[in-house]
């Protein structure tokens, strides 16, 4: 029993009361502001008319009662007993300073009516004692209701970066949580530096690693714009050093969207890319796609649900989804759904795969599609490895299929997404996405109904099945973190940046173009996993004294992987676009009879479920094809010196 009275008790002091029925708070509280009330007329009658009783004028014990009748009136239309005891703000003493300024009038004019002297006195005394007894009464209690519960849950102990409005709010939020504590704001701003903003000091960043440390603060949080990345940079830079975990408050964008207050997030893709984010937002993406119908292929897919999300800004008439897979078609059409009805879209779910060349015809026909954007293949190179005739059959000849269709309906624009792993393949996906870009190459040379255009881009970091995700959770079950190379590099870029360069490509096709973004140079797998540890408030356990927290495992190049990627064959053969990061490769094709010989060659093999000779085919016709001619595009400006891509 009484075990059982203490867990109630430390619960009801932890959730500030707000565990009791509400008609009990309020009901206490009111009691609380009564008995303020009759403190206030005492000591104000105590002041006027001193002590004894007996000399007291009769008509001040009627005001005792219309103020008391007043007070618990006012309290309620001010809705006093609501105030919630876990923080008071600003707001909240301005209701009450109204609310005392309406019982100060009352309590003037009841003395005032009943003949009563010093009617005025009576009514600024009553109204002092009660502002500063009703205001103090609260302050008290958040005060011993918020140590109480410090003491009782043992909350981490949180600094902000920022002082701003984002800083600000989100130290009000946290201070109303049983988990969290704010110690301080960290603020470059050199005139709030020594300051105070609700009793939480504000210090600067130069004493960052020290302050830290004496107040043992466990976590971080950057309250800092996405366009600052040089400053979140030093930030993390500093938090790696004084060994901190990271958390980051959302963009005002995803503020406004949500509508909900400060949600600190984890370390995510764009905290790990040391570039700002590519601006890719130009008039004529929109112009593009607005009243358009639109096939996303892989629609439920990392790519193609953030195309999806995208492209209901540039408002088109349609989306048609097509996916196999029926959890990832629901998910996306859910998830687009809400958006789509106020923005005016129609959304169209259809299960199929791009191999189904009657599923084709049907949904491409039956919903008058205009533009395809093709994102549904097999991309992991472990996976597509061990699983050769299904990762040609569905990489290669499901595009050639698509594409097909895509001429007979006369769609006018086709986008392949493509991969930096098309560039000397080493493996068979690599492979596969290389070929994918020759046949529509290809196609394009007999065809002028439909514009092709190919995109190749590096890893997108935080896609299903990617490393990001797959860091965080060996993370968080204590490791090991694995690494397949110390100097394995890859190029990086956000599923955002991916997914609006698709966009972009359909906007820019001439026909045959392949599409390569500026991404900065290559980076440092291992440099990426020790980071992201770092910023998880861990250490990297040291391989020899066994110091640390997580270890980074090497487990060798995976088959297919490659040490490096590149983007392109010949950096002498880049084109410029509307876009300085933007750039379009004029690259070796086959021709149709060389196409149509790889084609069966590949199906030959397929129908023999011959691994080795369909592995032997495609690498050998995806590397050899360097030397062969080339696509005829004259319209773009050569960019003549190389270029890191």
């Amino acid at each position: 029993m009484g075990k059982s009275a203490d867990q109630v008790y430390k619960k009801v002091l932890i959730a500030g009361l707000t565990t009791l029925p509400p008609a009990v708070v309020r009901l206490i509280l009111m009691s609380s502001d009564c008995a303020v009330l009759v403190l206030s007329l005492t000591l104000t009658t105590i002041f006027l008319h001193g002590v004894p009783a007996d000399v007291w004028p009769p008509e001040q014990f009627w005001a005792y009662a219309a103020t008391l009748v007043a007070g618990a009136v006012s309290v309620t239309l001010f809705r006093l007993h609501r105030i919630k005891l876990v923080i008071l703000s600003a707001s909240d003493v301005l209701t009450i300073l109204h609310s005392s300024a309406v019982i100060a009038s009352i309590c003037f004019v009841t003395t005032w009516l009943g003949g009563g002297s010093r009617a005025v006195e009576m009514g600024i005394g009553v109204g002092v004692f009660a502002f500063a007894g009703l205001t103090g009464s609260r302050a008290l209690a958040v005060k011993v209701l918020s140590g109480t519960r410090h003491q009782l849950c043992k909350r981490r102990k949180v600094a902000i970066f920022g002082a701003g409005t984002a800083g600000v709010r989100a130290a009000s939020t946290l201070s109303r949580t049983t988990s969290a504590q704010v110690a301080g704001f960290f603020d470059d701003n050199r005139s709030l530096q020594g300051m105070e903003i609700g009793g939480v000091p504000v210090w600067s960043p130069e004493a960052m690693v020290s302050k830290i440390r004496k107040h043992h603060i466990e976590t971080l949080v950057i309250a800092l714009p996405d366009a600052a990345q040089s400053r979140r940079a030093r930030v993390r830079d500093l938090c790696e050093t004084a060994g901190v975990k990271v958390e980051f408050l959302p963009n005002s964008i995803d503020l406004l969207v949500s509508g909900a207050g400060p949600r600190l997030r984890g370390v995510d893709a764009r905290d790990l890319l040391d570039r700002q984010n590519v601006d890719l937002n130009l008039p004529e993406v929109g112009a593009n796609y607005t009243g358009r119908v639109i096939m996303v292929t892989g629609a439920g897919g990392s790519i193609g649900s953030e195309l999806c999300q995208q492209l209901l800004n540039f408002r088109p008439a349609k989306i048609v989804l097509f996916d196999m897979s029926e959890f990832n078609l629901y998910s996306i059409d859910m998830a687009l759904k809400r958006r789509a009805e106020e923005f005016g879209v129609d959304i169209e779910p259809y299960l199929g795969t791009i191999t189904d060349r009657a599923r084709l015809q049907h949904v491409i026909r039956s919903q008058r599609v205009e533009i395809i954007l093709h994102a549904a293949a097999y991309k992991h190179v472990p996976m597509v490895e061990g699983n050769v005739v299904e990762g040609v059959r569905n990489n290669i000849f499901g595009t050639k299929r698509l594409a097909e269709v895509a001429v007979e309906t006369g769609v006018s624009q086709f986008v392949l997404v493509s991969s930096d792993k098309a560039v000397r393949p080493k493996g068979l996906m690599g492979a596969t996405k290389r070929i994918s870009e020759l046949i529509l190459q290809d196609m394009q040379t007999r065809n002028d109904r439909t514009k092709f255009s190919m995109v190749r881009f590096g890893n997108v970091l935080g896609s299903s099945g990617s490393m990001l995700p797959l860091f965080v959770s060996q993370i968080d079950a204590g490791g090991p973190v694995t690494v397949t190379h110390p100097d394995a590099s890859r190029y990086f870029m956000t599923v955002q940046e991916a997914s609006r360069l698709v966009l972009l490509a359909g906007a820019f096709a001439e026909g045959g173009d392949v599409f390569v973004l500026d991404m900065g140079e290559p980076q440092s797998i291992l440099a990426i996993a020790k980071k992201l540890i770092q910023l998880s408030g861990l250490a990297v356990r040291d391989p020899i004294s066994g110091e640390g927290d997580v270890e980074i495992a090497f487990i060798g190049l995976r088959p297919g992987e490659k040490l490096h990627e590149e983007l392109f064959w010949d950096p002498d053969n880049l084109f410029s676009t509307h876009h300085p990061k933007i750039f379009r490769a004029q690259e070796a094709c086959l021709s149709q009879f060389e196409v149509a010989g790889l084609l069966r060659e590949l199906q030959h093999a397929i129908d023999a479920s011959d691994e080795d000779r369909v592995r032997s085919v495609a690498l050998g016709y995806a590397r050899g094809c360097s030397q062969t001619r080339r696509l005829g595009i004259s319209h773009d400006v050569p960019v003549r010196e190389k270029r890191c891509l």
